[in-house]
């Protein structure tokens, strides 16, 4: 008596599963504007490069 060892596997359902492995969809991040980056670069080294906030004197005698 020969058995099919083989168990009948819907092709186009697991070629779809393949090509979704090996070619993923790009992931959903978020984007951010140049414009937007560029400003906040500009606030952070002006926030460096601005002097320190005066110490108060002390008395010295």
């Amino acid at each position: 008596m020969v058995t099919d060892r083989t168990a009948p596997v819907g092709t186009a359902a697991l070629a779809a599963e393949v090509e979704g492995l090996l070619e993923p969809a790009e992931a959903d991040g978020v984007f951010r504007d140049t414009r937007e980056c560029g400003g906040a670069l500009l606030l952070a080294a002006l926030l460096l490069i601005s002097p320190p906030t005066p110490r108060p004197k002390t008395d010295v005698r």
